[in-house]
This record gives structure tokens, C-alpha cells and sequence, in this order.
């Protein structure tokens, strides 16, 4: 009995390769005579390809039979992720996050930052799968304190606030960082990540942070409440940019120094969606519960909008760190013991593997860009 080893996606790119490459010869190019005498030999060769393929079928039922079934369920699979099952509603981003939190996938994997980590570029010639993933998510949180200003010597003792905190990686590692005497406040959405990031509070005795379910859109702080209002890839689920971004102003006192991170989408009032970016974008949005993303540009304008903010520094972080996307997917392939115990959770966690690597390649492709802004507050 003859047996195929084929990967089903293997065996379909094999297929595909063989019907282009009796379809693809440019006949409407040559002389009326050539044109002729190419579709004779085309003929020919197809029903060649015909006979040997019937014979084959017929030599080997259960192998053919067994490719077929295999490339029909690759088709499926394919069918089925792509179509986005988390599209966004007022309600999706906390109840996401809620589950999140509460499966523990996600902190086991991703350690206490949910946000894309910082590779240099010597690590990136030596191979990022060679550096700790979880590190890469704290040397991110320095990197981005270098680009915001922040100075552990000068900054001891600042009031801080983390918007879109998750569960309050970042807002313990700068309430330690910053000292004893800062105080550092972080808000989400979600209840589970509140008492999940009070806990490991409490767990290394920092007193100087707390957490507390609050929309960042409708901030219950006064004017002018923080020295640092910080924001780590929570821009993303917000379904009014603007809001987000007055009220961040709002809420920072003058002189005090803002600094966000933020995926986005290229500027297509330069060069315009075309059908292929259009349906990419609404995959990342509704598989991922995002409304929308904006670009680096439109982020810009919407601070500078405010009148309340100095010259603004902004810059595209792609390079430093697309690495975690596909990092994402390998730390659960070396070590599956944070799912395989979970069988409730497959479809999720294939799910979310598929929606890493679409980000990635759109990233890649410069569909996507990492917006990374900073700015400090006029004193009028």
C-alpha cells in the first residue's frame, strides 16, 4: 500500500502549483499561430495530466481518498478561522479580559505584562526565540520609560496613572521602580484583573498601588490628578479616540509627562485601503474585540487637538517588537502544560494562535504599525 506523508497544507500548496503552472502561460502575448499550437500542446498536456492523475486515483484508492479528506478539512479549518467570532460591543472588552483572567492562559504564558516585548537588535540576529519571552516584556516597560522621560531618580514620588492596566504588571513594576513614595493607580475594565492584580500586590507587599474598575473614557479623577498618566496597548479597544485622548490630557497636571504604546494602522489617507487591507483590518478588529484602530498620525493630531500638550514625539516600534507575535505562539508549542489540561479551551487557544500570526504578517507587511508617543503636559 503506497502511503502519503504530506502535510494537508503541503499537499494543497502541491496542487495549487501543478494547476498554475498549466494556467498561467500569457497565450493572448504570442502570434495567432503560436497561439495555436500552444493550446494544442496545452491540450495535450492536460489530458496527460488527466490520465495520470485517473490512474493513480485508481492504483491507490485509499491514499487518494485519504489526501482528498485531508485537503478538504484543511479548507474547513481555514474556512472557520477565518471568520471572526469576538467583534466588539460595550460590553466584549470586560467580559474578554474576564475570561482572560480567569482561564489563567494568558498569565501563564505571558507572565503579569499583556503587551508585546522589547528585542534588540543584536538578540534579533541571534534569534528571538533565543531570549526569555516574559524578560523581553519588562525590557519593553524600561525601553518605553526611556522614550517617556521617565527617571527613576527624578520621578520618586510621582502620582501615576496606567490606563488599560490588565492586571497590574506594569503598574507594580513602576510602583517599585519609582519608590516608596509613589503612588501608582491602575484601571481596566474588568473585575477579574483587579482582584487578580490586587493579589499579586499584596503578594510583594507594595502598598503604594492599587487598581479599580473605571472606563477610561469617563475617568471619575479631577483636573490635573498625575504627574504620569501612562498607557500600554489599550488604545486599541477604545471605540472613541478622541475621548480616550482628552481625557489622559485632562487628568495629567501641567508639566507632567505623558507616554503611550499602541498598535495602529497605517495612515490611509496616503496610500488607500485596497480590498485584500479592508478585510485584514476587519479580522484583527472583530476577532480580537477592537472597534477600531487609528494611525500614528491620526493620534498625533488628536493630541495636538487638545492644546494642552507640547511638541509631541511619536514613533513606529515594528521592528523591536513583531517578534512576540510569533515568540507568542512557539512559548506554547515548547510547553503546552498552560493548555493541554484545558480541553474546554482548544478551539480559543488555536483560535488566538491563528489571530497572533495574522498579526504578524500584518505587521510585516506594513498593514499595521507600533505607535509609540510621549509628550509633556504646557504649564500655561
Amino acid at each position: 500500500m503506497l502511503t502519503i506523508k504530506l502535510p494537508s497544507m503541503a499537499l494543497g500548496g502541491l496542487l495549487l502549483s501543478t494547476a498554475s503552472a498549466f494556467t498561467s502561460h500569457p497565450l493572448n502575448d504570442l502570434p495567432t499561430a503560436t497561439v495555436k499550437s500552444s493550446r494544442s500542446t496545452k491540450t495535450a498536456l492536460s489530458m496527460g495530466l488527466k490520465s495520470s492523475l485517473l490512474k493513480t486515483a485508481q492504483s491507490h484508492p485509499v491514499a487518494t481518498a485519504a489526501a482528498g479528506t485531508a485537503l478538504a478539512t484543511t479548507a474547513a479549518v481555514k474556512f472557520y478561522l477565518d471568520r471572526p467570532s469576538r467583534a466588539y460591543s460595550e460590553t466584549s472588552v470586560a467580559r474578554e479580559y474576564d475570561e482572560w483572567t480567569q482561564d489563567g492562559i494568558l498569565e501563564y504564558y505571558w507572565g503579569e505584562h499583556i503587551h508585546l516585548g522589547y528585542y534588540n537588535e543584536e538578540e534579533l540576529k541571534e534569534g528571538y526565540k533565543k531570549k526569555d519571552f516574559i524578560q523581553a516584556k519588562y525590557d519593553f516597560i524600561d525601553e518605553m520609560m526611556k522614550f517617556g522621560g521617565i527617571d527613576v531618580t527624578v520621578d520618586q514620588g510621582a502620582k501615576v496613572l496606567d490606563v488599560g492596566c490588565g492586571f497590574g504588571g506594569t503598574s507594580r513594576y513602576l510602583a517599585d521602580k519609582l519608590g516608596p513614595k509613589a503612588d501608582v493607580t491602575g484601571i481596566t475594565l474588568s473585575p477579574n484583573q483587579v482582584k487578580r492584580g490586587t493579589e499579586l500586590a499584596q503578594e510583594r507587599g507594595l502598598s503604594n498601588v492599587k487598581f479599580m474598575v473605571m472606563n477610561a473614557l469617563e475617568m471619575d479623577f479631577p483636573d490635573n490628578s498625575f504627574d504620569i498618566v501612562w498607557a500600554c496597548e489599550s488604545g486599541e479597544h477604545m471605540p472613541d479616540k478622541e475621548a480616550y485622548i482628552n481625557e489622559m490630557m485632562r487628568v495629567l497636571k501641567p508639566g507632567g509627562k505623558f507616554v503611550m504604546a499602541t498598535w495602529c494602522q497605517r495612515d490611509d489617507r496616503l496610500v488607500p485601503f485596497n480590498k485584500k487591507d479592508k478585510r485584514d483590518l476587519r479580522f484583527l478588529y472583530e476577532e480580537w474585540t477592537h472597534p477600531y484602530f487609528i494611525s500614528i498620525e491620526a493620534y498625533k493630531e488628536l493630541i495636538d487637538a487638545t492644546r494642552l500638550m507640547g511638541p509631541v514625539k511619536t514613533a513606529d516600534w515594528v521592528t523591536p517588537t513583531i517578534a512576540s507575535w510569533r515568540h507568542s505562539i512557539w512559548v506554547g508549542v515548547y510547553d503546552p502544560r498552560g493548555w493541554i489540561f484545558k480541553p474546554h479551551r482548544y478551539v480559543k487557544c488555536v483560535r488566538d494562535a491563528y489571530c497572533l500570526e495574522r498579526m504578524h504578517r500584518a505587521f510585516k507587511r506594513g498593514l499595521m504599525q507600533y505607535g509609540m508617543f510621549a509628550a509633556t503636559k504646557a504649564i500655561n
